[in-house]
């Protein structure tokens, strides 16, 4: 499995024959919005820096809801909330699981709060998590910690934080990778490639360079 960060929230993960894609945004955010053809699109919710599908050069599929299965990948789309008072700020949100190649990703969206037992358990034992850390619209760097304890994944990718790519605004309101990492190792890299057989452990942090494709 290959997996590259194209900015915000969005990744390009390639499984197989399958190019699966998150979240493409809009200008707004600052990052050039165009990205490469794939085959699905996965849209967390209905705002504009989370569901430009737009600006996605082609695919086959956008999946929002609901469990689907395309070429031996199967993902469930988990229903949760984008705030800390059941979505009464932001809205809902979904959490996205991917089973391929014998392992578990997780696609946390604008998580706005701790996951309870119902969304642990729908989770499952994810082996790469991808999560918000950069506060304001979601979770919080400390927050986040408290969320890789609860799910304990082999590989934790951070996302939803302040760049030197990002808008003004987003400078302005997000925290920086820095505020999540701390004192913590990390390793970081262009593009994580990743097997069931190389999975480290315990947790490991790796922070992904912004990699514009297109």
């Amino acid at each position: 499995m290959k997996i590259t960060w194209l900015g915000h929230s969005c990744f390009l993960i390639e499984t197989g024959n399958m190019k699966i894609l998150t979240d493409p945004y809009n200008s707004s955010t600052g990052y050039k919005a165009s990205f490469p053809e794939v085959d699905l699109v996965l849209v967390s919710h209905e705002h504009g820096d989370h569901n430009s599908v737009k600006n996605v050069k082609a695919f086959k599929k956008v999946l929002k809801e609901g469990t689907e299965e395309f070429d031996g990948v199967k993902i469930t789309a988990i229903p949760f909330f984008h705030d800390n008072a059941q979505g009464a700020k932001r809205g809902k949100i979904s959490l996205f699981r991917i089973e391929a190649e014998d392992m578990i990703v997780a696609f946390l969206s604008d998580l706005g709060t701790l996951l309870t037992e119902k969304e642990l358990e729908a989770l499952g034992q994810p082996n790469v998590i991808f999560l918000p850390v950069g506060g304001f619209f979601t979770i919080g760097p400390d927050e986040a910690w408290k969320v890789v304890n609860q799910l304990k994944p082999n590989i934790a990718i951070p996302m939803h934080y302040k760049t030197k790519y990002a808008s003004f605004f987003l400078k302005i309101v997000l925290r920086n990778l820095d505020a999540f990492v701390k004192d913590h190792p990390y390793e970081q890299l262009d593009l994580l490639e990743v097997t069931a057989q190389t999975l480290p452990e315990p947790t490991k942090l790796v922070a992904l360079n912004f990699n514009p494709m297109v």
